[in-house]
């Protein structure tokens, strides 16, 4: 069996190929932001897509291992009424990626150049893990006309480095670590552990290609560097926030969405019943109406 072999076998890896695939039929548009607050970074390139129109717009901020492109199902879905922005955040798909230590105060400033360079209105902000922990930094900062945090990461979790040293040798530079892999792939059937060691390949191959994910993991598997999660500073988000959590999450515990939903005054929890951590790419019919009656509800708020 042959790696590629291997990796279509995950519905995850898959889904995400197909919708780079089709995201491609909307033309990539890139800003020139400048003047931001970022040591290094003062001017930078900001890559989106954007689909539909109407009020109020939606500003999308992809996870960690992604772009944005894995938003195109929502975009579809949404862009009959809003007028809908996908972003790559700086350091990852077609934006910048300047030779930085990257934070989420520094991902937060670049979402803040953003907004101002598009002169968008307070827009709302759809965050998913780690963009959901950038959406919710935002808010604690900038005005917002509402919050959709989707599997959001930011909460401190002492468990994290234990749940995730494996990552480690994923980490590491170095050829001899790809080849270690694949010279597994002929046991894999044999172990019948061949779904695990197709995630692995596929998690070696997105952190080589997003050099921020990596710094950011090699950081946070450092139990002291958890400096700048958010739970101690929800109470300052004044906006209508609706948390969305995934019943079968392996990588989000559902008591994060929990601490979001009670910190956040007035925040909505919702629980997609089945659904995996991959929202936007695989669970996009189910959130969907959720989203349209949080956004009918600030619609008629607005009355």
């Amino acid at each position: 069996m042959k790696e590629q072999e291997l990796l279509e076998r995950l519905p995850l890896a898959r889904r995400l190929a197909e919708l780079r695939a089709c995201i491609q039929e909307i033309p990539l548009q890139r800003v020139k932001l400048e003047g931001l607050k970022i040591a290094g970074a003062e001017s930078c390139w900001a890559a989106y897509r954007e689909w539909g129109e109407g009020e109020p717009p939606l500003l999308f901020l992809h996870g960690f291992m992604a772009t944005h492109a894995n938003w195109w199902p929502l975009m579809q879905g949404l862009g009959d009424q809003y007028h809908c922005l996908a972003l790559d955040l700086l350091g990852f798909g077609q934006s910048s990626q300047p030779a930085l230590r990257y934070d989420i105060a520094t991902e937060v400033e670049f979402v803040r150049g953003f907004v101002q360079a598009l002169g968008l209105p307070k827009p709302v902000l759809v965050g998913h893990s780690f963009g959901g922990w950038v959406a919710a930094a935002y808010a604690i900062r900038y005005p917002l006309r509402g919050l959709v945090l989707l599997a959001p990461a930011g909460i401190r979790d002492e468990s994290f480095v234990k749940r995730y040293r494996h990552l480690r040798l994923l980490l590491r530079e170095g050829a001899w670590v790809d080849r270690l892999l694949r010279a597994a792939i002929p046991l894999a059937h044999w172990g019948r552990w061949e779904e695990r060691l197709a995630w692995l390949l596929w998690l070696r191959g997105s952190l080589r290609q997003q050099p921020v994910a990596r710094q950011f993991l090699r950081q946070r598997l450092r139990p002291q560097a958890a400096l700048d999660t958010v739970e101690r500073q929800l109470q300052a988000i004044q906006v209508p926030t609706l948390v969305v959590a995934a019943e079968r999450d392996e990588t989000i515990p559902l008591w994060h969405c929990q601490t979001y939903a009670a910190g956040i005054p007035g925040a909505q929890l919702r629980i997609l019943p089945g659904a995996s951590h991959a929202i936007p790419a695989l669970h996009a019919e189910q959130v969907l109406p959720l989203l349209r009656e949080f956004l009918e509800g600030l619609s008629r708020s607005q009355e």
